[in-house]
């Protein structure tokens, strides 16, 4: 099982779920069986869950990693 950017998916880990590039859902990865990256396995969102496609996921590290190349993950100076 992997995720859309090709990191291997794990049960328990904290995902994102894209739809045309926005974040639709977050949650942590449940009941993810291996050898599927289509409709396999469930988000766990607070209070809520939902089916995952790992193809449509990403890991939330592989997020804050593209936030800092881009230089988004500080809080402009005086806000």
């Amino acid at each position: 099982m992997h995720y859309r950017n090709g990191r291997e998916a794990k049960n328990g880990d904290k995902i994102v779920q894209l739809n045309g590039g926005k974040i639709v859902s977050f949650g942590w990865l449940v009941d993810a069986t291996p050898g599927n990256d289509y409709c396999n396995g469930s988000i766990v969102e607070p209070g809520t869950a939902g089916t995952a496609c790992m193809c449509d996921c990403l890991h939330v590290d592989d997020v804050a990693e593209i936030l800092a190349e881009k230089g988004l993950e500080k809080r402009p100076e005086g806000k």
